[in-house]
């Protein structure tokens, strides 16, 4: 009997890819990065403010212990010609079996705290922009996601990459504006630096890993995306340039909160969605508005589209076999996980992130990004070796 590992079928020639094709792959890992979540500010005000003057060190640690990651998984999956992540997963671990069931159990978790982080991070923008009450907009909400999920779901899946373009684009604006107008960020790291130095250091390490561990949740996609980059020289390409897109715009979001801390700390709910709080006191209406309804807009797509994504792949399990009409079944699929991620939302959209997201980046650091960069770095440099043709 063949083991996964056993039965790799290798391609015969690998190809270099062109600039435009490393870029597309490493655009694909930056879009994944920074959505509604990241624009939120909510990830970076939980995981790099408090750092005070190590936090865009701590940030841009993150961005490269992901891209790493991403980069020998990928490597990995395409030299040996893998057509999942779980023979990605088996081949890692070889010989020993069944552990590649832990980055299932991971990759649930983190869908359903997606689920759960987009509907509460849509019913807070809600909350702060038109004052509905919170519990109110959970609800709205999840019926939102819920009845686009079954009937608008391909409407939403087109809208979403322009949709992520805007709130990126929006982001930026707000990044570069609040640096301007906000406290002078070099005086704020000068000053935490002269009364903490490195006490925080350990911390920055871990929180750097956390984050990075969690992000392992775009894996799927990652390989699916850089199936192209059949050489390690590609590979290496496409990650060096989302390298630095995601610290670039991750360093430029800590930087603008630090500069915005004292103030968006001092009102009530302002830490929830720090980056519309900061926005709102700039002082620039247009932006402002532009910012919320991209916001909203791409947190609710990211609902549909995760929620889709798991309709599909639960629908041909066998206790849904006998419901022939397909969208009572998609309705009933979506309404489960919905629920249980409504249910997750009303712990406040800071909770998800600090405790469900970090808890999950736990795992990911245990199941993803050390063995792929140890085993996995081990296994592509014996594999290179043997196979110099896949330098590039």
């Amino acid at each position: 009997m063949k083991t996964a590992a056993s039965s790799i079928t290798l391609a015969t020639k690998p190809q270099k890819a062109s600039f435009f094709l490393a870029f597309s792959v490493g655009s694909v890992l930056f879009s994944a990065h920074a959505g509604g979540g990241f624009a939120t500010g909510n990830q970076a005000n939980t995981y790099y403010v408090g750092l005070e003057w190590l936090g865009p060190f701590s940030a841009v640690l993150a961005v490269l212990l992901m891209v790493l990651t991403m980069r020998e998984a990928i490597f990995l999956y395409n030299s040996r010609n893998l057509k999942s992540y779980k023979e990605l997963f088996e081949t890692i671990f070889s010989p020993v079996k069944k552990i590649e069931w832990l980055f299932e159990i991971f990759f649930y978790i983190m869908v359903v705290m997606a689920i759960a982080a987009a509907i509460s991070g849509a019913a807070s923008a809600l909350n702060v922009y038109f004052s509905i009450p919170y519990a109110i907009s959970v609800v709205m909400v999840g019926v939102m996601v819920l009845a686009l999920t079954i009937f608008g779901a391909n409407l939403v899946r087109v809208a979403s990459s322009y949709m992520g373009m805007a709130i990126l684009v929006t982001a930026i604006s707000i990044y570069a504006i609040g640096i301007s107008k906000g406290e002078s960020v070099s005086a704020i790291m000068a000053a935490s630096f002269q009364s903490n130095g490195f006490a925080m250091l350990p911390k920055a390490v871990l929180n750097a890993f956390i984050y990075a561990g969690f992000q392992c949740v775009t894996l799927p996609t990652m390989l699916a995306c850089g199936s192209p980059l059949q050489d390690k020289k590609s590979c290496n390409k496409a990650m060096n340039i989302s390298f630095v897109m995601n610290a670039a715009a991750l360093a430029l979001s800590v930087f603008m909160l630090l500069s915005w801390q004292s103030h968006y700390t001092s009102v009530e709910g302002g830490s929830i969605i720090p980056t519309l709080t900061a926005c709102r006191e700039i002082g620039i209406p247009w932006l402002t508005a532009a910012y919320s309804a991209c916001l909203l807009l791409c947190l609710i797509s990211t609902g549909v589209t995760t929620t889709f994504g798991f309709v599909a792949k639960f629908e041909n399990i066998t206790t849904f076999r006998n419901i022939k009409n397909p969208t009572i079944k998609n309705a009933i699929i979506a309404s489960s996980i919905i629920i249980v991620s409504m249910g997750i939302s009303f712990a406040g959209l800071t909770n998800i992130i600090k405790y469900g997201y970090g808890y999950c980046g736990y795992l990911g650091i245990a199941v993803v990004i050390v063995p792929m960069l140890t085993i996995g770095a081990y296994k592509n440099r014996k594999f290179l070796a043997k196979h110099p043709e896949y330098r590039g």
